[in-house]
This record gives structure tokens, C-alpha cells and sequence, in this order.
């Protein structure tokens, strides 16, 4: 027989292509709207993923309507616009520096894991078949366009002619079936394929490509908008694996140049990128990118500030609140989407498999306080669900239904189940429970679960241990099981299947429904979800699924997940860039910029 602990250290390479799908989750957040933050410093953003402080169709599937959700924009929303620049002149030229938070870990889409750092690399290098247009509706990028059949079991994708690699190499459909092999093999593609039920790639045409899915799946789009659509030249990966890290083969708009592990990558322009510009000039506009991993946060900042850097990247609420105080001329852009900090309790551990202590804990979870600690109060917000109170799937009747702290209710819940004769733990009759809180070591980290620990514990019922482990053994305890109260992040701002719908499968099927929690009705609901393309359907469906967290609380929340790039004045475009269609792309979600259109006012 196989354990349920064997089938998830088998199933490694599905949980981390779900998890980059997820910080993807952050890579293809929606735009958000809010204050335009060019300003002075001194006025005024899977499935899922360990919470660290650190996605015109033919048809357009998905679509969102116009409009914010059902609430207005959340009070104190800090999104920056996302908004072409139409009154600058743009010019070609000019060499900028970013600084980012860590090194990239590799360069191979089907393979390396990519969170935000990283990206800022993959997505100046490789193009990916499609992007995500600022109003959360996917479009055609690489491709021409993309039409499913009747049922969404297969999808037909038309390429763009007369794209070439930067070896010279033409793209075609039979590149992107040769592909296909590559990533089935892949460590982050194999999991995102087989999350998406996608059985074979073939040219069935010069630049028609088939794709073939086991089953229904209206939001497959999305999953093209991933690394499963980040398009390389396979032969090149094939022939050198691991040397293409490093000299890697894309279609996108910079070539390396040099790459210095833990000190610089150099990008320069490709002067046969496809795309142009609104007037007809061929893209991109800088001649060069460097990016330079800079982990320490003050480090990256003083860079900033110094002139040592043009671009800074954060994710971290505390830096973002020392750029907006530090003084001096520079444009913050500042995103805020789906993705959320909390956390999950194993339900198939004693005492959270009763939802009376998962009740009571989350009823004792000050959220303002745990932002507060986080440095995020005036940047995060209270979070109650996956999505954003500006997304399209945003639900005030989830708002609603989500409990505000309430710490004698929470006493309440879980006296109520101490002193049950019945209590799973085993435990005597009014003994209190243990509770094991764990979340990695990060200062900020720290100090937002020792303000959970110190309500918990204050409450005479609760006895808590806090453990810290490094990120990677983090991960890796809830992909085994070894966790019990674990801190995570949730949601992204690309179509709900990508978190959701793994998230709710049964836990000897999902790896990543770490918390082990199994609800029927939730299932049926994602599975219906991407059997249609009609949004009010599938809002309706998600709603169901998210109203339910509410009354089982298999999760907590810990508020939004902010992002920032902080750029010197005359760095602009980052913001503003378009997709063929002349629409709005979806911005710099997870402060990961596409750097296109983006160019050196002079």
C-alpha cells in the first residue's frame, strides 16, 4: 500500500509547479486600481505558497465584466493605476539597474521554480503564448489566437509568423509540440500539466498547434499564461539542459549577455523582437537591463537611494513603508492583489479535525495586530477570501460571512470541545489544547506569529509551541504532513482554477490541499467552474467554495500580500505596457515588471 505522506513526496513535482503557479500567483495579478504613486518618497502583490515576507481570445474566455466586484474599492487601496504614459516621449536607448530581492534559481522555464525575483529575468528572456490583460481577461501574446472547441477538451492555438529565437531558430507549432517532451519532464511543467489534465501537444498545422485536455476546462487559457506557455527553443534545451540555465533561448524582448550567480545578469536588446510599439517601432527600447540580487532589504533600499540602482523590488510591507518615508524624488508602484498571508491547519491531525478549535483559534486571529506587526498597517488589508476586494470575483457575501476578531467567542468555541468527554486529542476533559504554530524565520515573520501566540496562549485554553524552520524545510513539511498550525500565503490574481481547483481536490489526489480538508460540494463546484465559460456561473461557484472556508476554517487569513518597485523618476512604462490588441496588460503584479515598453525619459 501506498501512504498518503509516500504519494506526496511522489507528487513533489505537481505541488511545485501548482506553487510557482502560484507565484505566478503574483506573476499574472489583475491591475487593480487606486492613487497614482508618483510622488515624492516622503508623501504619501499555485495554488498557493509559503507565506514569506519576501495570468483578443477568440472567444475571450473568462471574461470579467467591467467594474470593481461587488464592494466599492477597499478603504486605504494603495494599487498603483495602471495607465499608459501618452504624454512622455519615449525614446530608444538608456541602460537601467534592478535590484531584486534573491537570485534567480535557474533560467529553464519547465524546470526551475520561479517566484518574483526570478521572473523579472524569465519574462525580459522568454514570451510566454498568452498574457493577462489589466481588466483579468487573457489574450493571445505569442499566439494569434486561441479557440476551444465545444466542450473546452481541446484548444487550437495560431501562432504569430515570423517570430525567430535569438539563436535565429523560426517558431513554429512543431517548436511548441517538441516542447511538449521537455516539460512532461519538467519539475515545475509536469505538475502544471497534469494540474490542467493536458494530454498531448501536436502541430497540426505550420503554425497551428492542438492541445488536447483529459477533460473539460474553460480557464485553460490561464494555464497557457503560466511556464506551460513560457515559450523556449527545445533543441537547444535538449542538446545542454543544464548549460541553457544559463544561456537560455527565448523569443522575448533581451538576450543574456553575462550571468554573474549572486551578482549580476546582464540583458541585452534583441534586435529581431517581433513586437512593436503603438506607432510601429520595433520593441524593446533599452539597450541593456542588469539585475543585480540584493537579499537584504535596507541594503536594496539604500541602492536605491543611493543611485546604485534605478529599480528596486520589495515584497515586504516593512520596506515599502520605509520607500514611502525615506525622502527624495522617486515613483512608487505599488500593487496589492489576490494574494493573501494566513495560514492552514492539518484537519487530519487531532484537535483541528474539530471545526469548534479551527473556529476558536481564527476567532482569536487579530488580524490588525498581525499586520501591524508585519509593518504593513496603512499598506495590507484585512483579508476574508481569495480575492481582492477590486476583483471581478471579489464577494460581499463572503466578507460578510468571514468572522472579525472576537476573542471570548473564540474561548467560547474551544471550551466547548476541551470539555467534551469526546475530544479527538485524547486529552482529559477541560485540559487545554496543544498547538504547534510554525512559520520560517524571518524577523517580521517572527513578530506576526508571536502575536498569534500571545492571544492564543492568553486565552487559558490553548498551549502553543512556535517553531521556525528555513523556508525549504517549511515547504517541504507541509508537502509530507509535518505540520500542524502552518503559515502560508493564498490566492493569486490569475483565474481562480489555478489555486482553487487543486486546493479542493481530495487530499490523496492534490498535493497541495495541505490542510487535508476534503468537502464534496466544494469539488463539484470547481469542477463545474471550468466547464463553463459564462463568469456569473462561475463567480457563483467560487463564491459557494469560499462561504464554505467560512463555516469549516481550514485556513486563516493575515491580510493582503503588498508589493513595490520603487524607480527613479525617469524610469518609465512599467506600468502602462500593452498587448497586441492595444489593451492594457495587466501591469507589474508581484512588483515582477515587463520591461518591453519600458524606456529612459530624457
Amino acid at each position: 500500500m501506498t501512504s498518503r505522506r509516500t504519494r506526496r513526496l511522489l507528487a513533489v513535482p505537481l505541488a511545485l509547479g501548482l506553487l510557482v503557479a502560484a507565484c505566478g500567483s503574483d506573476d499574472d495579478d489583475d491591475g487593480g486600481e487606486g492613487t497614482t504613486a508618483t510622488t515624492a518618497a516622503d508623501s504619501e502583490p499555485d495554488t498557493t505558497e509559503p507565506e514569506t515576507e519576501s495570468t483578443d481570445a477568440e472567444p475571450d474566455t473568462t471574461e470579467a465584466p467591467d467594474g470593481d466586484g461587488d464592494a466599492d474599492e477597499a478603504e486605504g487601496d494603495v494599487d498603483t493605476d495602471i495607465e499608459a504614459d501618452v504624454e512622455s516621449v519615449r525614446s530608444f536607448g538608456g541602460d537601467i539597474v534592478i535590484g531584486v530581492e534573491a537570485e534567480a534559481t535557474g533560467l529553464r522555464p519547465w524546470e526551475d521554480a520561479c517566484a518574483e525575483p526570478c521572473l523579472v529575468l524569465h519574462r525580459a528572456i522568454f514570451d510566454q503564448l498568452v498574457e493577462q490583460a489589466a481588466d483579468g481577461t487573457y489574450q493571445p501574446w505569442l499566439a494569434e489566437s486561441i479557440t476551444p472547441n465545444d466542450d473546452f477538451t481541446v484548444w487550437t492555438v495560431m501562432l504569430r509568423p515570423d517570430v525567430t529565437f535569438t539563436d535565429g531558430t523560426p517558431l513554429t507549432a512543431q517548436t511548441v509540440a517538441d516542447m511538449f517532451p521537455i516539460q512532461q519532464a519538467g519539475a515545475v511543467t509536469a505538475g502544471l500539466i497534469a494540474g490542467a489534465g493536458l494530454e498531448t501537444v501536436e502541430a497540426t498545422g505550420d503554425l497551428e498547434v492542438t492541445y488536447t485536455l483529459s477533460s473539460p476546462n474553460s480557464a485553460f487559457p490561464a494555464v497557457l499564461a503560466n511556464a506551460t506557455g513560457r515559450v523556449f527553443e527545445p533543441a537547444a534545451a535538449a542538446a545542454d539542459p543544464d548549460g541553457f540555465s544559463t544561456n537560455p533561448v527565448g523569443t522575448g524582448p533581451f538576450v543574456v549577455d553575462s550571468r554573474d550567480l549572486d551578482n549580476e545578469t546582464v540583458l541585452v536588446r534583441n534586435d529581431n523582437y517581433w513586437l512593436v510599439d503603438s506607432e510601429g517601432q520595433q520593441l524593446p527600447y533599452l539597450d541593456s537591463v542588469s539585475v543585480r540580487p540584493i537579499p537584504d532589504e535596507g541594503t536594496r533600499l539604500d541602492a536605491q537611494l543611493s543611485g546604485t540602482i534605478d529599480v528596486m523590488q520589495t515584497l515586504r510591507q516593512g520596506t515599502i513603508r520605509d520607500a514611502r518615508d525615506a525622502g527624495g524624488d522617486f515613483t512608487l508602484l505599488e500593487f496589492q492583489g489576490s494574494n493573501t498571508g494566513g495560514g492552514m491547519f492539518n484537519t487530519a491531525l487531532p484537535p483541528y479535525d474539530d471545526v469548534r478549535v479551527r473556529r476558536g483559534l481564527i476567532l482569536m486571529n487579530n488580524q490588525e495586530a498581525v499586520i501591524e506587526a508585519l509593518g504593513g498597517t496603512g499598506i495590507s488589508q484585512q483579508t476574508t477570501q481569495w480575492f481582492s476586494a477590486d476583483s471581478p470575483w471579489y464577494s460581499q457575501a463572503v466578507a460578510d460571512a468571514w468572522p472579525d476578531f472576537d476573542f471570548d467567542a473564540g474561548v467560547a468555541s474551544i471550551t466547548e470541545y476541551i470539555n467534551d468527554p469526546a475530544r479527538s486529542d485524547g486529552k482529559a476533559p477541560g485540559e487545554p489544547i496543544d498547538v504547534e504554530l510554525s512559520c520560517p524565520p524571518d524577523p517580521t515573520l517572527i513578530a506576526a506569529m508571536q502575536v498569534i501566540e500571545q492571544v492564543w496562549s492568553g486565552s487559558g485554553v490553548v498551549n502553543v509551541n512556535l517553531t521556525q524552520f528555513d523556508q525549504a524545510t517549511h515547504i517541504n513539511n507541509a508537502l509530507t504532513d509535518i505540520h500542524q498550525a502552518h503559515c502560508w500565503r493564498w490566492s493569486s490574481d490569475q483565474d481562480p482554477s489555478i489555486s482553487i481547483n487543486p486546493f479542493v481536490a481530495p487530499p490523496e489526489a492534490s498535493p497541495v490541499n495541505f490542510p487535508n480538508y476534503y468537502n464534496q460540494e466544494w469539488f463539484d463546484a470547481a469542477q463545474a467552474a471550468i466547464q463553463t465559460d459564462d463568469f456569473d456561473e462561475r463567480k457563483a461557484l467560487y463564491e459557494s467554495i469560499m462561504l464554505g472556508l467560512a463555516e469549516e476554517f481550514p485556513i486563516w487569513y493575515s491580510g493582503g500580500t503588498a508589493t513595490l518597485l520603487m524607480t527613479d523618476p525617469e524610469i518609465k512604462g512599467i506600468n502602462g505596457w500593452l498587448l497586441p490588441s492595444g489593451d492594457l496588460g495587466v501591469g507589474f503584479p508581484g512588483a515582477a515588471p515587463r520591461l518591453q515598453e519600458t524606456w529612459v525619459e530624457q
